[in-house]
């Protein structure tokens, strides 16, 4: 850290910038004691606040309660990029598998409705979330990263972008944003610019005021199905909570349960936020469109321009923790700090002199096959919807509405997509999965060096090959 530029309000954790900025929540109280409502949902986050915010949208009288162990948006809802955008992380070619191309074609464009959908429902409800849809650009800054880029943009254009919705961009038909050293770039004007902490607070402000009750505070010990004499159930440590349907909506937290520690790989992602950039730099980068912007390494950086004029870029930096660990305060480690400025000053050289503000992790949800799904069970009356692999700003409003069709038992066209009743193999036991996510992590990183050291290398690294087949993506 000693030779990056360090703000005198410099701080690491204190779960992230976006909740530094507003202000940390005041705590909502605890569960009173055992309980009973129509639909209990686990977890405060994006996934669980929109799957109560619709049901109440669509049945009041409906009682709801969701549970959090921390406080809403404590996890990657508050940590996030803020990226709402229509990226979608699963393999097409496997929801399509099961339920044909057109299908898989759907959920792709309903990513892209949903957009919209979040955007529209943030400004009628009063939710300030300094959104702005300016699109999304991806640079390329090598001569494999362009040749891969391409190669993206065309396989997308198969499985539901149109050559409107992502196409390769000549610098003056776009608004201008200088990255250094790119090389090719690429726009999609599905996506926007938000404030996570912003969104998931105001989120949980209009849930509350639906008449949704949200008890934070409350760890969940286990989720239990029906029994033969019993109803579903959420047992914490302030009492049970009893209900016709529960919802597990705990993302990268959900190996904290009992019975679930495999389920999904708790993978950590961590940002840093500079300190507001001068007007003399902004004339130089432009970024006038405010647009998220992405690269197409393997070991990708995504980054937006803040409301206050801030550059906060994130990357995965040490994705998994022996063990399966998770950090309490959004700490994240001096390595990878220094990793992400140097990101930045590759991308942006100017502000080499501009102080890092605030670095933070969080941790997302990672299925074994890398594909996000939604699932109710009728019989044990439990349902899950996660393991977006990063992309949930979108896609956790997607998967509320989908499980408000769901728990009403009504079939529509949400409930017809591929997603929705995917099933996977759980991971590999410790300390297994944490050696794969080492290597694999080792190989990325090293191919993305390879490619940029070497000039007339216009393929993607083989390493790179040799890490996506380990990783069963």
């Amino acid at each position: 850290m000693r030779t990056i530029p360090r703000s005198s309000r410099f701080s690491n954790g204190s779960v992230s910038f976006w909740f530094r900025e507003t202000g940390l929540p005041e705590r909502r109280a605890p569960l009173p004691g055992t309980a009973d409502y129509d639909v209990c949902v686990v977890g405060a986050g994006y996934t669980g606040l929109w799957t109560a915010y619709y049901l109440k949208k669509e049945q009041p009288d409906l009682r709801v309660a969701v549970v959090e162990r921390e406080f809403a948006g404590f996890g990657a809802s508050g940590r996030n990029g803020g990226w709402l955008s229509a990226e979608f992380a699963g393999s097409r070619e496997r929801y399509a598998q099961s339920h044909g191309k057109a299908a898989m074609i759907a959920l792709q464009r309903a990513m892209m409705d949903t957009v919209t959908e979040v955007i529209s429902v943030a400004e009628a409800e009063g939710v300030d979330a300094d959104i702005v849809r300016g699109g999304m650009r991806l640079v390329a800054t090598n001569a494999a990263q362009r040749e891969r880029l391409a190669e993206d943009i065309e396989y997308l254009q198969e499985w539901g972008y149109w050559p409107d919705d992502i196409h390769l961009v000549e610098g003056d038909h776009e608004p201008r944003l200088a990255v250094s050293g790119a090389v090719a770039s690429a726009y999609s004007p599905h996506a926007a610019r938000v404030h996570p902490a912003k969104l998931v607070t105001g989120l949980a402000r209009v849930v509350e005021d639906l008449g949704v009750m949200i008890f934070e505070g409350t760890a969940v010990e286990e989720i239990r199905p029906r029994g033969a004499t019993a109803r579903p159930a959420v047992v914490t440590e302030h009492g049970t909570v009893y209900a016709d349907h529960v919802v597990r909506a705990t993302e990268g937290f959900t190996s904290t349960l009992r019975g679930q520690r495999r389920d999904w790989l708790p993978m950590n992602s961590s940002m840093i936020a500079t300190e507001p950039l001068p007007a003399e730099l902004w004339d130089k980068i432009g970024w006038e469109g405010r647009e998220v912007l992405g690269d197409a390494a393997h070991s990708y950086v995504y980054a937006q321009r803040t409301a206050d004029d801030r550059i906060a870029i994130g990357g995965r930096g040490v994705p998994h923790r022996l063990g399966s660990a998770q950090d309490q305060d959004g700490a994240t480690q001096p390595q990878v700090i220094a990793g992400l400025w140097q990101a930045l000053v590759r991308m942006f050289p100017d502000v080499a002199e501009v102080p890092v503000e605030h670095a933070w992790s969080g941790v997302l949800g990672v299925p074994r096959d890398w594909c996000p799904a939604v699932h109710m069970d009728t019989e044990t009356g439990l349902g899950w919807a996660g393991g977006y692999v990063g992309s949930g700003v979108a896609t956790s409003n997607l998967a509320g509405r989908t499980l408000r069709d769901l728990i009403l038992r009504r079939e529509t066209d949400l409930t017809r997509l591929p997603w929705v009743g995917h099933q996977v193999r759980t991971w590999e036991p410790e300390p297994l999965r944490w050696v794969g996510t080492q290597v694999i992590h080792g190989l990325y990183r090293t191919a993305d060096r390879r490619e940029s050291r070497t000039e007339d290398r216009a393929h993607t690294s083989r390493l790179a090959e040799i890490a996506t087949r380990i990783a069963g993506r």
